[in-house]
């Protein structure tokens, strides 16, 4: 039996060697559709994995919390609305037509970590340029005041040194921890722990160093965060006193917030927060959190809406879930790629046995049954999808490697794709061979011998 097999499989390589363009045409539609499916694939796990280094680097469970100036809308329906209590009432005017709003504070972060019980942890942040400085090397780089719990909601590592301990935190001591490419760009030959470095007017002394957090420009440019290898943290009470006006400083630690009840005109300090980050326990109460967060602030400020918020999980996801739905199009015209290639193959082979009517004849007379004229006949489809699937993944991996490089399009091309695409180009040789197969082994032998 299995001589026979390799008899058939002989008379089928022999076959389509005699032919050898019109098997190339015929494997072309495989060629193209199995090209296309690992190329689509690949494309589909590449934007996967970019949705999820986003995700690691805006952090899981975030809300994040920016100022911003008060909407002209909103400020007109205020106006509007003060200036009909004036007109309503006894006949006095109002104090103030414009509602005052304190803006995005350290204060409000505090509100937000006390009564919001889903709140996990929270991170505020102070960012300022100052001009640095080390020996005769100087660069204006970005001054972040954060608190230790930026580095846990970051994902951000500390690869020398130390974190702020409690009594650098609540003392707002002068020290900092720098990014990696700072260490590169002031501390090329030596350890930069222990040595003071000059930031704007003050001196600070590096405590340590993070390690490198790979951002690519597409990513900055998407999820509009900075490049944390460049910046210097400093804890945000050291931001607040030796950086912000300290007479606005009241106390130290946690609980540490500008007082704007006694600013005088002309030095008043709107949005002493540059961002507001709020982990939450659950993914579940993201939405409902954030909605809390929002007529928490809006009440604390005048019911002034001079804050935005964000989930950047959930844009994700929602990025994300176009994207699979684009891909699976993508995978589907593939899909009709390689179903057209298989009607191809049934269409040329059905050709084929008409035209070797006399050759299957001469077969059945030698003594070939009809299980040998399928073998054959299904061997040869079977051959034309592998030598097509063959073709068509080095044409796929090939064009993956060529979009991920010229068109900045992440691909990734894995061993499941590739071996998929070998199961559904014998497949569909196997299911489109099978029918002129059958017709070429049902052929009357004597009809076919005086066949010319």
């Amino acid at each position: 039996m299995l001589d026979r097999n390799f008899n058939n499989l002989y008379i089928a390589l022999d076959s389509l060697g005699a032919n050898r363009l019109r098997s190339f045409l015929t494997a072309l539609g495989i060629i193209f559709g199995v090209a296309a499916v690992i190329a689509m694939l690949a494309i589909g796990r590449g934007a996967q994995a970019e949705i999820l280094d986003q995700m690691k680097l805006v952090g899981v469970n975030n809300i994040v919390i920016k100022p911003k100036a008060e909407d002209k809308k909103d400020g007109d329906q205020q106006q509007k609305e003060s200036d009909d209590k004036s007109s309503s009432g006894n006949g006095k005017a109002a104090a103030t037509k414009a509602r005052f709003s304190k803006g995005l504070s350290i204060a409000d972060a505090e509100s937000i970590r006390r009564i919001i019980p889903t709140v996990a942890v929270i991170s505020p942040e102070m960012i300022q340029e100052q001009d640095v400085i080390y020996g005769s090397k100087s660069s204006k780089l970005k001054i972040v005041g954060v608190e230790p719990a930026f580095f846990e909601i970051n994902n951000i590592s500390i690869g020398a040194g130390n974190v702020f301990n409690q009594r650098q935190r609540v003392a707002g001591e002068g020290v900092c921890i720098i990014g990696s490419d700072v260490k590169r760009k002031f501390f090329i030959s030596e350890d930069p722990i222990g040595k003071t470095i000059k930031c704007g007017a003050q001196w600070l002394k590096i405590i340590g160093v993070t390690e490198e957090k790979a951002i690519s420009k597409a990513t900055k440019d998407n999820l509009g965060i900075r490049d944390y290898n460049l910046d210097i943290y400093i804890p945000i009470q050291t931001s607040l006193i030796r950086y912000k006006n300290p007479s606005l400083y009241l106390g130290a630690g946690e609980d540490a917030f500008f007082n704007n009840n006694n600013q005088q005109p002309g030095n008043q300090i709107f949005h002493q927060l540059d961002q507001l980050v709020i982990q939450v326990h659950e993914s579940e109460s993201l939405s409902e959190s954030a909605t809390i967060i929002s007529r928490m602030l809006r009440r604390r400020h005048n019911d002034v809406l001079d804050f935005e918020i964000t989930i950047p999980e959930q844009l994700l996801k929602q990025q994300q879930k176009t994207k699979d739905v684009f891909n699976i199009v993508l995978s589907a015209i593939a899909g009709i790629s390689l179903l057209v290639g298989g009607i191809g193959i049934m269409n040329i082979m059905l050709a084929s046995v008409l035209e070797r009517t006399r050759e299957i004849g001469i077969r059945m007379a030698l003594g070939a049954q009809k299980k040998d004229i399928v073998m054959q006949f299904l061997f040869e489809a079977v051959l034309i999808s592998l030598t097509g699937g063959i073709i068509g993944v080095i044409l796929g991996v090939s064009g993956a490697y060529l979009v991920d490089k010229l068109a900045d399009i992440h691909t990734i091309v894995s061993g499941i794709s590739i071996f998929l695409s070998f199961v559904l180009a014998s497949a569909v040789g196997l299911i489109f061979g099978i029918s002129p197969a059958r017709k070429a082994a049902h052929k009357n032998p004597i009809e076919c011998l005086r066949h010319d």
